[in-house]
């Protein structure tokens, strides 16, 4: 059963909410960007600034997601997508996602997104909500 969630796009009020949720997301998926909190909320203000949009999953209480993407003219790039670790599996990201495509999304052929190789759990849920592999950008680092 999916809880009761609202949508709203993010308000400049916002921003610090949102860096602490980049936070976690950055620790919940193993990425090794060592930025503080402080940083990100810099980053983050930046982002809504700029060409990002965010919009803001929450039930009567508190925030408990959200989606930060950007519109490119062939598709939408979702650059992040969280949810609090209390309210997963839930259906929240799922309901949250079919909101962001009628609502936010309704004009784009495609969605692009990144998930790290180690994050076997975000791949099986993109993969439940029909995503599908197109592209392994590899490094080398010394």
């Amino acid at each position: 059963m999916t809880a009761a969630v609202h949508y709203r796009m993010a308000r400049p009020t916002d921003v610090a909410a949102l860096a602490q949720m980049n936070y976690q997301l950055i620790r919940d998926e193993g990425h090794r960007n060592g930025m503080s909190p402080v940083e990100l909320e810099t980053r983050m203000r930046g982002w809504l600034d700029g060409e990002y949009e965010a919009v803001v999953f929450e039930n009567d209480v508190e925030p408990v997601g959200y989606a930060l993407y950007r519109r490119e003219p062939d598709h939408v790039y979702l650059r992040q997508f969280f949810v609090l670790s209390a309210y997963r599996r839930q259906g929240i990201g799922r309901a949250s996602l079919a909101w962001l495509r009628t609502r936010c999304w309704a004009n784009a052929s495609r969605v692009h997104l990144d998930v790290l190789v180690g994050n076997q759990t975000a791949h099986d849920f993109w993969r439940s909500v029909g995503f599908t592999d197109y592209c392994l950008t590899m490094e080398w680092s010394k």
